[in-house]
């Protein structure tokens, strides 16, 4: 099971790779410096940020909650599915009360798919990666900041 952690780490280490790769094919040329990239988007939760008791390991996109075994919870009515293609054990969740929103969970382990009502298990995991995406225009999905308040739904029993 690969979690968004390993996925973001192989992506680290395949830049690097690349980089280094370039590196070595300029013969003479000195290594560049440390480059300073400022992100213009800062999301609420940030890693090292608590919520409902939990670390968030992770921000921007997928939020990285570490759960350290602990049941994540239906924050509302709603359906869970397997994601097409379910690499990393991730499964989406859509309710109506929610329309234009769909919610990718990954790295739960036992989870329970089908129709579930709010406050239900979903399944439990250790490092547990939300994702909150919104139907755009056109019918696509696009990732979204998810509020702090709705991961902390998922995280609390109500």
């Amino acid at each position: 099971m690969k979690s968004s952690v390993t996925r973001l780490g192989l992506g680290v280490i395949a830049l690097g790779l690349l980089v280094g790769a370039g590196a070595c094919s300029r013969s003479g040329a000195s290594e560049p410096g440390p480059r300073n990239v400022t992100l213009h988007q800062k999301w609420a939760l940030q890693p090292g940020d608590r919520l409902a008791g939990y670390q968030v390991q992770s921000g921007l996109g997928d939020i990285t909650v570490d759960m350290q075994g602990k049941r994540v919870f239906m924050p509302f009515d709603g359906k869970i599915q397997p994601a097409e293609g379910n690499i990393d054990l991730c499964v989406i969740l859509s309710s109506p009360d929610v329309p234009a929103y769909l919610f990718r969970i990954c790295g739960l382990r036992q989870v329970r798919l089908g129709d579930r009502a709010q406050g239900e298990p979903i399944g439990s995991g250790d490092i547990v990666a939300f994702a909150t995406l919104r139907r755009q225009a056109d019918g696509s999905w696009a990732m979204v900041e998810p509020a702090k308040e709705m991961i902390a739904q998922f995280l609390d029993r109500p």
